[in-house]
């Protein structure tokens, strides 16, 4: 980074633009539609779906935290009836908008030798010579479940990840974009064709490399509004810090990025860099955040759950850049307030 001026943005007004960028800042009851909770995902990137259920699961406490009139079947019918949504992996397995599909192409295109190789080392099984045998069956019969492969769809007995070579198979071309996640039958996945289950429009070819390095990177940077190379990178969990930390030293150099100095709630101060174009915003002072996330505003709240996703932000707390601690007994009432207004999956442990 450059050592020119930088812009300074207070703690107090890194917490408010983060609580807006994630869609806290607004009236949690009003009536969203199906069209509405399809904007909010588009505007957060994506969000991961989690298959522990305690009190309930973390996707669901994600979004009804945006909108408290959010249904589980909103989210339902965007996947598996108006395919508005696709299921796939950012850093993990997560729910994407399907305007996003020509990306991941990119993505399966480039990620698909590394990792067969990865998963070689991993199950230590010939998971390959079932890929065919598998796709053939889901291609012939229609949607199927890991279930309805290997050993009469008996689970293996050596615990969550000792897979039998079909789940393996079936995993393996999930995640390079053959395949593709139907729906869910509590909460298993039921995988088809990526053709049958992808609209056509949606299966553009995918981007050039460099197309696809500056996607990642600026939509990554549009949603983190301010972040250094390695959280930039950290976003989509889909390239390299070396490969953010090339585009941003590029975007420095064109003009197109801008150093920024972020106050930590200690009074220190970190340079990172944010989008010119989104400079104007950093610059004026957002809107009193809701008294629903009203901890978020205390610089003294050790809770970082409001940048919640692949990084947190270093306007919260120093320790907590990316993870959330429990509150401390004097603390535990306005964290609990942010935790749910978050939604944060931490707060049904």
């Amino acid at each position: 980074m450059s050592r020119d001026a930088s812009l300074p943005i207070s703690n107090a007004r890194a917490r408010r633009l983060l609580i807006q960028a994630q869609g806290l800042g607004e009236t949690p009851r009003r009536a969203q539609s199906d069209a509405e909770l399809l904007a909010a995902i588009e505007r957060l990137g994506f969000v991961q779906l989690d298959s522990i259920n305690t009190l309930e699961r973390a996707h669901h406490q994600i979004l009804f935290a945006r909108n408290q009139t959010y249904r589980h079947r909103q989210l339902s019918r965007l996947v598996e009836k108006k395919a508005a949504l696709f299921e796939n992996w950012t850093h993990d397995a997560s729910v994407i908008p399907s305007r996003f599909f020509p990306i991941w192409r990119a993505r399966f295109e480039r990620d698909r030798e590394r990792l067969a190789g990865r998963w070689r080392d991993w199950h230590r099984k010939d998971f390959e010579s079932f890929l065919h045998q598998v796709l053939t069956r889901i291609e012939r019969e229609g949607p199927l479940m890991a279930r309805d492969f290997g050993e009469e769809g008996k689970k293996p007995k050596g615990g969550w990840w000792e897979w039998h070579p079909e789940k393996i198979a079936l995993e393996y071309l999930w995640r390079t974009g053959s395949i593709a996640v139907a729906r869910r039958e509590g909460f298993q996945k039921v995988y088809d064709l990526t053709e049958r289950v992808i609209p056509e429009p949606q299966r553009a070819p995918p981007p050039e490399p460099r197309a696809f390095l500056d996607w990642k990177c600026r939509s990554a940077l549009s949603r983190l509004l301010f972040a250094t190379p390695g959280e930039i990178a950290g976003f989509w969990g889909a390239l390299s810090a070396e490969e953010a930390a090339g585009w941003c030293a590029q975007g420095l150099a064109d003009g197109r990025l801008r150093e920024v100095s972020v106050e930590n709630a200690d009074g220190s101060a970190r340079r990172l860099l944010a989008l010119c174009e989104q400079v104007p915003t950093l610059a004026a002072d957002p809107p009193a955040p809701p008294p629903r996330a009203c901890a978020c505003s205390a610089p003294s709240t050790p809770c970082c759950a409001t940048a919640r996703g692949p990084n947190a932000s270093s306007a919260f707390p120093t320790g907590s850049k990316s993870s959330c601690r429990r509150p401390s007994a004097s603390t535990a009432t306005t964290s609990s307030r942010c935790w749910k207004a978050t939604g944060w999956s931490g707060a049904s442990t």
